[in-house]
Formats: C-alpha cells, structure tokens, sequence
C-alpha cells in the first residue's frame, strides 16, 4: 500500500537525519589558527612596554594575558583569561616568549577562541538541523491525517457499505461528504443502492404476482376436475358391462392424481407466500382410522386398530400428509401396502410400507427436497412436492415425517406428538 510505502521511507529519512546531527556534534573539531600579524603586532606593543606594563594598552583585537619568567601576571586584556602556563596548554591557548634586550623576560598568552566559535558555529547549526527535522515531522504527520481523512476513511466506509449491499441490506443510504475525494463516488453508489433496492422489490412483487396466479389456477382446476371425478363414479356405478365400468374407474384414478398434483402445486406456492396456515390442535387417535382408510382409496392397506390417546395434529393438513404418502405408493409402487401403529418415547408412530423394494439409499435422504424426484420415477408423472410438502406440515406440528428403506420397500414414519409433548423433534 502506497500510504505504508510512504510513513517507511518517512521513517527511514528521520533515522538518518538524527544519526547525521549525532556524528555532527559529536566530531572533533580542529584548533582555530590565529593572524600571525596580529599576534606579531601583539607581541612586538608588549615587548615596547614590557618596562612600563601598568600603562600597556592593547593595540589589537585580541585577549591576551602577559607573565613575567616567575609565572606573576604583569597584564590581562579581560578577565577570565588563562592566568598560568599550565591553564594555558589546557585551553590551547597560544603561548609566545616576549623578549627584551635579547633576552627572554616573560611569555604571551594568547586567547584561542577558535573551538568556542566552532561549538557555537556548531549549536547553531544543530538548532537549524533539528528544527528542519521537526517541520518535516510535522508536515509528514499532518499529511498522513490528512490523507486518512480524505482517502483512508471513506474507502474503508466504502467497504463496509459493499459488504451491506452484498449481505442484502439496501436499506441504509451511504452519505456522502463533499470534501473528500470520494464525494461524487459515494453519490453514485448510493444511487446503485436505491436502484437495486427498486429492482429487487419490483423483482418480489412480480414473483408474487406469479405465484399468487399459480395459486389462483390451481385451485380453480380443482373444481372441474371433481365434476369429472363424480361423472366418472357415476357412470361406472351404472355402467351395464365391466370393461365400461373399467373405463369409467380409469377416469376416476387420473382424475386423482390430477387432483394431487394440483393440491401439491397449490400447497407449495401457498407455502412460499407464507399464506399455508398450520393449526395443530388435540385429536383423538381413533379419527385416524377414518384418515387412513380415506387416503386408502385403492384399498391396498389393511388399517390397523389406532393405540388411543390424544395428539396434536391439524386435521386438514394430516389428511394431507396421509394423502400423499399414499398417493406415492401407489404411483411408484402400485403394491400392497403395510400399516403398523405404536406408541413410542411421547410419539403415535404411524408407518407405512409398501412392497415395491425401495429406492436407492443415496436418493433417501433427498426424497424431501422440494422438486427433487428419485432415479426410479422417470415414467411416473410428479412435480417432487408431495414428501417435501407433508415433512413440512408435520414439522408445523410438532411432529417428524421419517423415511427409510424398510423390509419390503420405502417405509415412511408419521411421528404424531402426543397432547402435552411439547418437544419439538
């Protein structure tokens, strides 16, 4: 990221920086070297008065000091000066002999501010490196905020407003801020937001429409198909010769599975519209024989006697349930069939069987999903509703519908939660 780029070179100047002012102030600085007329002029006054030292006066612009040879100070420019020879050599002072009558009398200190000017020469420019190291920091920080401001943050508002979109959430406008870059960006995909929040709700009202229309057709098919369900058991009631009667009771079974498949149809679109009410409610168990031998149309069952107690069943929608799995035995296995009711761990079990020998156990635990059909049904007609829709009614009631391959064929378990079971399996 250009930003992190940015703050490590930043970071790696300022280091340099400060190791250049440690080496700066910390080198040896060379002895300052004084005008050798100067000092000749210096030396040439002293030795002039060197017998009258208390009217000397000091014809130059340096500091000196004057000692006789027994180390006595005859005559200082200032106070402060190196007032011994050994003082001298420790502040580098320049010590010249001052003769007279061809003889040494005494010595000349002369002051060597030399590396007292380089240390303030020094500090100085220490000062102005420093404060340029601080100004660059401070311009380098108000940068990096401000690039956080304008860039940074409304990126990472950006971020977070995709992910919104992304989950599904289009109800939260993204604002937009006008100062940063990202002004007119953040504009435009909240008009992205709004749009797709338009197409999607345009998008469910539209499905709607269709499945309501689904519903609507699948219930008015209902009504001729039972007008021709009861012609036809009219006619084969007086039909004169059995293959008329034959015909007729041929006409009555499709009228049937028409009329299941429109119900599956019709339950399913319900469902998705959230309009498919579930009502459980106590049910004496001895109405279940009458369920049963209603689902039964054909007769293939022999209906056992039902344990009695109370459960919790929606009449309807259990009559439903019954209907299909019923309704799929004979479609798919046209056999006799096997009915067992028992009692079980706060449950009336009821379990249906027929002999058709089962399905394939890879295709079991998906013969619930809804429009899914088994590798064995490519000749039968179906809309793979009939298991889903009734798994579904019987989890509104507290039940479980359970399917497996039992001795014979495909076992399907009707759990019904007894009154006052209240867990939910």
């Amino acid at each position: 990221m250009k930003y992190r780029k940015f703050l490590g070179a930043f970071v790696v100047l300022l280091i340099m920086e400060i190791a250049a002012l440690a080496w700066f102030l910390n080198r040896e600085e060379g002895v300052g070297v004084q005008d050798a007329v100067i000092v000749n002029e210096a030396v040439q006054s002293v030795q002039a008065d060197w017998e009258r030292m208390e009217s000397h006066q000091n014809r130059t612009e340096l500091d000196y000091t004057v000692l006789d040879n027994s180390g006595t100070v005859l005559f200082q420019t200032k106070t402060g000066l190196s007032g011994s020879i050994h003082e001298a050599v420790i502040r580098r002072d320049t010590i010249l002999d001052v003769e007279a009558g061809g003889e040494v009398v005494g010595k000349l200190i002369i002051e060597n501010d030399g590396v007292r000017i380089a240390l303030r020469q020094r500090q100085r420019t220490a000062a102005v490196f420093l404060f340029a190291a601080l100004f660059q920091c401070a311009l380098c920080v108000i940068y990096a905020v401000s690039v956080r401001r304008t860039v940074i943050l409304p990126f990472r508002k950006l971020q977070r407003f995709a992910e919104r979109v992304a989950g599904g959430n289009l109800d939260i406008p993204l604002t937009m801020d006008r100062q940063n870059l990202f002004g007119a960006f953040t504009e435009s995909f909240d008009i992205m937001r709004s749009e797709l929040k338009k197409a999607r709700i345009a998008e469910a009202q539209a499905n709607a429409s269709k499945k309501e229309l689904i519903a609507k057709i699948s219930h008015d098919i209902r009504t001729p198909v039972s007008s021709i369900r009861a012609a036809s058991e009219v006619g084969a009631a007086t039909a004169d010769n059995e293959k008329t009667r034959q015909n007729y009771l041929h006409i009555v079974y499709k009228a049937d599975q028409i009329n299941t498949l429109v119900t599956d149809l019709f339950s399913a679109t319900l469902e998705e519209l959230r309009q498919l009410e579930v009502e459980p409610a106590d049910m004496k168990s001895s109405e279940l024989y009458a369920m049963l031998s209603e689902a039964d149309y054909f007769h293939y069952a022999g209906i056992p006697s039902i344990p009695d107690c109370l459960v919790c069943a929606d009449k309807i929608r259990l009559q439903q349930v019954f209907d299909n799995l019923f309704s799929n035995s004979y479609k798919y296995a046209d056999t006799e069939i096997q009915v067992e009711a028992a009692l079980t761990d706060g449950y009336l079990c009821i379990r249906i069987e027929d002999h058709g020998g089962g399905v394939p156990d890879a295709d079991v635990g998906r013969l619930k999903e809804k429009y899914w059909r088994g590798r064995n049904t490519k000749n039968v007609e179906g809309a793979g509703l009939g298991l889903h829709i009734a798994d579904s009614f019987m989890g509104e009631m507290r039940g479980k519908l359970v399917l497996e391959n039992g001795k014979y064929g495909l076992a399907a378990t009707v759990f019904l939660a007894l009154s006052g079971n209240d867990e939910k399996i």
